[in-house]
């Protein structure tokens, strides 16, 4: 793990930046890693993913007052933001997605205040 920079994890995935000078890497690029899937994205693409993930979350409005419903199998179309890929997960699935996607969004811009705006 010494060529990353760790910038989130949780239970399901983690999300870091390839650190500079390893080949084919971006320093802006993150990469997000849940399951067995893993994803390079940009800043944008990383915010895309977290509208989506709010669209689901609505979408499975019904699911949200049953007390089974982190049992079910999948059941929730989730968007990925790469346009011709989307996969299936359950409410718990869902969620833990969520937050690995919202602590990465909040430790980027959290870095970002640090590096730059609060040096002014």
């Amino acid at each position: 793990m010494e060529d990353v920079d760790i910038i989130y994890h949780n239970n399901t995935g983690i999300s870091f930046k390839w650190k500079s000078g390893i080949a084919n890497s971006n320093e802006k690029r993150v990469q997000l890693v849940f399951k067995d899937m893993g994803f390079y994205l940009s800043p944008e693409e990383v915010n895309m993913f977290s509208k989506n993930i709010r669209m689901a979350k609505n979408s499975a409005g019904n699911c949200s007052h049953c007390p089974h419903s982190e049992l079910c199998e999948r059941n929730i179309l989730l968007k990925s933001p790469l346009q011709k890929m989307d996969f299936v997960v359950n409410a718990f699935e869902l969620n833990e997605i969520c937050d690995l996607v919202e602590g990465t969004i909040f430790k980027m811009e959290l870095h970002n205040y640090v590096e730059f705006v609060s040096k002014n």
